[in-house]
């Protein structure tokens, strides 16, 4: 799963066990990380890439991994990984490097309707990285938010724009965690939005490495009015996809 700020890799076996699972930055260059990610994979279970049988790829740049591999889209992949994680998933909430993604599930766990915003980077993995820049933390460090903190309102979702409101703030001198909290309740509005435009409904589950910003979760939580199911396989959902669709292809 080639995403544009991490690249994600999943080997399963025989019976669709996960037995192996990296991440690694995606950087520069789309066909390096890829490659790094496979390597690292096959490291994990002492393989060697001729024993693999089949290859998907998928994501931002998977047309660009330089591997030998079918490929599809991430949103199909995305579906795919969530619906075997939690078979009573019936939407995923994606907040990827480059885009934010809601795609709803029928009770089969096929794919049928989805919402993306990626005509911007507003409310994505990589606005959250400019402004926790802009704050001098790390996006880690972005879920450290207590019980009692009053948020200062982010008004604007254009990253350039709320980049410039967090540096008044801070020359204000505000405290971090009210900014983060406001940040996260801008965000958070902006995912449940796009959840009720496609129609979203219970159960929720968020894939990504966003979904590790615990105060971003509890708020997206908040304004949804239901608990969202977090996978330890969060972050590998969309390449876990791609695997359970190679492994269809061998079987066929």
């Amino acid at each position: 799963d080639s995403g544009s700020t991490s690249t994600n890799a999943v080997i399963l076996d025989n019976k669709c066990n996960i037995v192996a699972g990296t991440t690694v930055l995606t950087g520069a260059k789309v066909s390096a990380s890829a490659q790094r990610a496979l390597d690292q994979a096959l490291c994990q279970v002492g393989m060697d890439r001729s024993e693999i049988r089949h290859l998907v790829t998928t994501g931002y740049g998977r047309g660009r991994t330089g591997l030998k591999a079918d490929v599809l889209t991430e949103i199909t992949c995305h579906a795919r990984g969530a619906q075997f994680l939690d078979e009573h998933v019936r939407t995923v909430i994606d907040i990827g490097g480059q885009d934010s993604k809601v795609i709803q599930l029928d009770d089969a766990g096929n794919l049928t309707d989805f919402l993306m915003n990626d005509k911007c980077a507003a409310g994505t993995g990589r606005f959250l990285e400019v402004i926790s820049r802009t704050l001098g933390a790390s996006v880690a460090q972005l879920d450290s938010i207590t019980e009692g903190v009053e948020p200062h309102a982010i008004t604007s979702m254009c990253t350039v724009f709320a980049e410039s409101e967090v540096v008044s703030l801070i020359a204000q001198n505000k405290e971090t965690d009210d900014i983060v909290h406001g940040l996260n309740k801008a965000v958070a509005s902006k995912t449940a939005a796009l959840a009720k435009r496609v129609g979203g409904e219970e159960r929720y589950m968020m894939t990504g490495g966003v979904s590790k910003n615990k105060g971003l979760v509890k708020t997206l939580e908040e304004k949804l009015g239901t608990t969202l199911v977090i996978s330890d396989k969060a972050q590998l959902c969309g390449a876990l996809g791609a695997a359970l669709f190679a492994m269809d292809m061998v079987q066929k």
